[in-house]
């Protein structure tokens, strides 16, 4: 249950905890600003303290300078000289947050002010963790703290050969909810999660190594990633044999000489009768509908209402209708009852095909509508297939056989229908579970023969597949289609950064409003013509394409590879260090990777590793 109470001034709470022996401490805090908020808020109240730990704290400070100049004149400096307390998260450059870890570590700060993303991977001597909220902030709002994030953050409480025991305190706060953090301190820690993932660089690298895709489907099943996909398989493997031995059992008892296979095939049988009788239309309309899920797909145009007049080009469907783009440009969104007409040809979905396929359309007239079936034609189809099935059924039991002998060993037959069931649920469940494993990289594989890096008939990587293994970045395919068209061989230094940087960078995230010069933006128009030739393909096999490029980001990364100073990068783009740190490392780790590929694409490597260079130079490391 929430407290809904004030939060505690900072000052307030150190002071406190300074009264009972608590300090140092570390005092989580759900936003960076929040946390920056804190340290200065209580740097300015706090009591002074002696001399010798601001001159201890400034002698410190002047040493990491000497090798890390990028944190001269921060603005937090101040705080941590006078309050011995500072703010710790990712908004900060590496170098600061580096500087207050070591500061802690030597005993000269009493408490930092830290986000619940410092738990994971930092290791900070405090006596006290302080909690003020049960919940964490995400760029989605608001979720609640995992079991495993708590046991992170209060794992920090308790200095190693200096306390005896560490403390947890829930501190007052509007969201503050101590019931849920009692809960979670004695819920288990969350499952252990596999990084393991389908990517191109992965398929092309194991596929590679071991020469067939039953190799890496095995490699990809026995994955922690698939763990409990592969325990549920080995459960139904046992289920399903129990039910073939009871089967075979009670074949060998009847005295009646049917294989096990013919019971297999009368649940088979029987399951598909069911089926087809299930979706046998019983009126036009809902003959018309099956046929509409059926033919309406993305590329062809369809006629809306009775007329079937007005056009659109159908680009996605969704659950009960459809999204396409009319005759005059707008997007169009509606039920898929609302469909008259369907035409024929299957028509490019890119953007300037839109024309071109509805004057097709007009030119052919109706000859090119399909033809729509008819309610007769389609239930004599279906029963001429149930007639089909009937027979089948009767001709699993031999007709060689006496009559009687016959009617007995068709009971035993239909009797066995049980069993039959859970063996055949457990083969297609198992099936179903190794599809899932698989599916992804399949998906991918297709993709990967549509632009000649991989022949997926012959199982085996190309060429362009090798040099492709190789660039482990973010969006391989697209920077591999780039690299085969030779975009990179015509970039200076600045743009191949500031592509890079659209490329690497989070598609959501703001980096400012910076300009880009004419022959950047006709640089990345370029490229994401190549991100939509990819994004097609990708669309085309079921996988979700990678987002927009980040022109704001490219901005950025042309003004800092053009040689700006930090502080008016910073000060440009209004966005917060160490986000900038992180995409311009992330563009500059991108780089690198592009500069390795020396014989497959030597001027591309060049401009890259120079790139490279300028991109990694101070404070980005």
């Amino acid at each position: 249950m929430k407290l809904n109470l004030p939060e505690m001034p900072p000052a307030t709470l150190l002071a406190a905890l300074g009264s009972y022996n608590l300090l140092p401490a570390i005092v989580f805090l759900p936003t960076r600003r929040r946390c920056d908020q804190a340290a200065s808020e209580a740097a300015l109240a706090r009591r002074p303290e002696t001399d010798e730990r601001r001159e201890a704290r400034r002698d410190f400070m002047r040493s990491f300078v000497e090798q890390y100049p990028e944190v001269r004149d921060h603005r937090h400096w101040t705080t941590i000289i006078r309050g011995g307390v500072a703010s710790h998260h990712a908004g900060h450059i590496p170098a600061w947050k580096l500087v207050i870890e070591k500061l802690m570590s030597a005993g000269l700060l009493d408490a930092i002010f830290a986000t619940a993303t410092v738990a994971a991977g930092v290791d900070f001597p405090a006596r006290t963790v302080v909690l003020t909220v049960a919940d964490a902030r995400t760029g989605r709002g608001w979720r609640p703290l995992t079991a495993s994030e708590l046991q992170q953050m209060t794992g920090r409480a308790g200095r190693r050969g200096r306390d005896r025991v560490g403390f947890v305190i829930a501190a007052p706060g509007v969201h503050q909810d101590p019931q849920r953090i009692a809960e979670l301190l004695k819920a288990p820690p969350d499952p252990l999660e596999s990084q393991f993932r389908a990517t191109y660089t992965t398929l092309l690298n194991l596929l590679d190594a071991f020469g067939n895709f039953s190799q890496v489907r095995e490699i990809a099943e026995r994955s922690f990633a698939h763990r409990d996909a592969m325990r549920h398989i080995t459960r139904l493997h046992a289920e399903r044999d129990e039910g073939e031995q009871q089967i075979r059992q009670r074949l060998s008892a009847s005295g009646c000489d049917l294989p096990f296979s013919a019971v297999r095939a009368l649940e088979r049988l029987t399951s598909a009768r069911s089926r087809i009788g299930e979706t046998l239309p019983q009126t036009r309309a809902e003959m018309f509908q099956q046929w509409l899920e059926e033919v309406v797909q993305p590329g062809r145009v369809v006629g809306i209402g009775r007329s079937g007049k007005r056009l659109v080009l159908i680009t996605g469907r969704r659950e009960g209708g459809i999204v396409g783009m009319r005759e005059d440009g707008r997007p169009a969104s509606l039920a898929l009852a609302r469909v008259g007409k369907v035409f024929a040809p299957v028509f490019s979905l890119h953007p300037d095909k839109l024309e071109e396929a509805f004057a097709e359309i007009h030119a052919g007239g109706g000859k090119l509508a399909l033809p729509e079936p008819r309610l007769r034609e389609s239930r004599a189809d279906e029963e001429a297939t149930m007639a089909i099935v009937d027979s089948t059924i009767e001709s699993l039991v031999p007709n060689e056989m006496p009559d009687g002998e016959r009617r007995r060993c068709a009971e035993v037959l239909w009797s066995l229908r049980d069993e039959a069931e859970i063996v055949e649920r457990a083969e297609r469940r198992i099936a179903t579970l190794r599809a899932e494993v698989w599916d992804p990289f399949e998906r991918r594989a297709r993709v990967l023969d549509h632009f000649g890096y991989v022949e997926f008939a012959g199982e085996k990587v190309t060429e362009r597949g090798r040099w492709l293994a190789d660039l482990h970045v973010d969006r391989p395919l697209l920077i591999g289609e780039a690299l085969a068209a030779g975009l990179f061989n015509s970039l200076g230094v600045t743009q191949t950064a500031a592509v890079m940087a659209a490329l690497a960078a989070d598609e959501d995230r703001d980096y400012g409003e910076l300009e880009l010069d004419d022959e950047l933006v006709t640089t990345l128009s370029k490229f994401e013509e190549i991100a939509y030739k990819v994004s097609t393909a990708e669309w085309e096999e079921g996988i979700e394409p990678a987002g927009e490029l980040n022109f704001s980001a490219a901005a950025a990364a042309a003004h800092w590879a053009g040689g700006e100073e930090w502080a008016a990068l910073v000060q440009g783009t209004r966005a917060e260090e160490g986000d900038l740190v992180r995409m311009l490392s992330r563009a500059g780790e991108a780089l690198m990777q592009i500069a390795s590929l020396k014989t497959a694409h030597p001027a591309a490597a060049r401009t890259a590793a120079a790139a490279a260079e300028i991109v990694l130079r101070e404070p980005v490391r």
